[in-house]
């Protein structure tokens, strides 16, 4: 399928995701008119804000296909497992993605071939931590705060990668992907030939490596837009209907259930690293225990309602309910670990 072909109006003919979007539209007007309005600019401020983050990764999943850089990625990461795992989530602590940016790497990974383990190592730790966010991090909340959420992005990667290298080996996991997904061999293999390794660092001198990274970025662009706006357009009734700041403040590191309480709220509330910063130190300043606010932060930073339906289209639905109860037992792990910590 060429560049042009997808272009099309018939390739972006109205499928599930895009009826849903406009149904929900319609219910919204109908059921509450002075919601509509709202709902229509959070969910276009929320992905105008992600934006670079989305065009970067989808920009880096598409080069590193029509660049072999996936042949060589599948070959590294195909040596010792602890070893890849350890690698990946490391990488995933260092690198600059959301968890909605991250989908496009992640759909480029396994596509490649390259192993689950490793793959579920840099989705979780990724969204967690980079550099900026370690010094506005600081910033706010102190070295001692980030210093443990880093370390507890890479443990949360680290974990959740093993624990998944585990249940593959068990026999789990067979088929990752959904078929819809999962794509073909692209530009460097074919039917009975040898798998060609080599690295085209500028692909762009082959016109046909440059019409495949059209290819690839419009599919994963269309695939994201379409997803996550539904998936604003969910998060603008929750805000409104629902606010977090609001249920968070109901309860605090005093009582047994605080933590896993700001798990559940922080998975779907759609709080990347950079958002979550003040929110969060708002609410730690109103009442909420830092263990909370830890357990908050990382939650939300994992998963949110517009990753879960991205991450819900991408793979198949045991792959999914790993990811999430990663996220979810991680986040209250790491809040427990830290309220111990900081009451030494």
């Amino acid at each position: 399928m060429s560049f042009l072909e997808i272009t099309k109006w018939n390739s972006l003919r109205l499928d599930k995701v895009i009826l849903a979007f406009l149904l929900t539209l319609v219910l919204i007007a109908i059921l509450d008119q002075n919601q509509l309005w709202p709902s229509i600019v959070f969910a276009v401020k929320n992905i105008v804000a992600i934006l670079p983050f989305i065009a970067l990764s989808i920009g880096v999943a598409a080069y590193t296909k029509v660049s072999n850089l996936d042949s060589k990625i599948n070959t590294t990461t195909s040596g010792n497992p602890i070893v890849s795992i350890g690698i990946a989530a490391l990488f995933g602590t260092l690198s600059p993605f959301c968890s909605c940016g991250v989908i496009p790497l992640i759909a480029g990974l396994l596509r490649a071939g390259v192993p689950l383990a490793p793959v579920m190592a840099f989705w979780i730790s990724s969204p967690l931590m980079d550099p900026e966010m370690f010094i506005l991090t600081s910033a706010v909340f102190g070295l001692e705060f980030t210093t443990f959420k880093t370390i507890a992005a890479f443990l949360m990667g680290t974990t959740g990668g093993i624990i998944a290298y585990l249940m593959v080996r068990a026999g789990y996991f067979q088929e990752i992907m959904r078929p819809q997904t999962s794509g073909g061999c692209g530009s460097s293999c074919a039917t009975n030939q040898k798998p060609d390794t080599t690295i085209y660092w500028k692909f762009w001198h082959d016109p046909k490596r440059t019409e495949t990274f059209k290819t690839e970025a419009m599919t994963n662009g269309w695939f994201l837009f379409k997803w996550l706006a539904l998936a604003f357009l969910f998060e603008s009734l929750m805000v409104a209907y629902l606010p977090v700041d609001k249920v968070a403040l109901l309860f605090g590191d005093e009582q047994w259930w605080s933590i896993p309480l700001g798990a559940l709220i922080g998975i779907p509330a759609y709080l990347n690293g950079y958002a979550a910063i003040p929110t969060i130190n708002s609410l730690i300043e109103l009442g909420m225990g830092a263990g909370t606010g830890m357990t908050f932060m990382l939650a939300g930073s994992v998963s949110s309602i517009p990753a879960a339906m991205g991450v819900y289209a991408l793979v198949k639905k045991p792959v999914f309910i790993l990811y999430l109860l990663l996220g979810l037992f991680g986040a209250i792990l790491s809040g427990y670990a830290f309220t111990a910590w900081v009451t030494l």
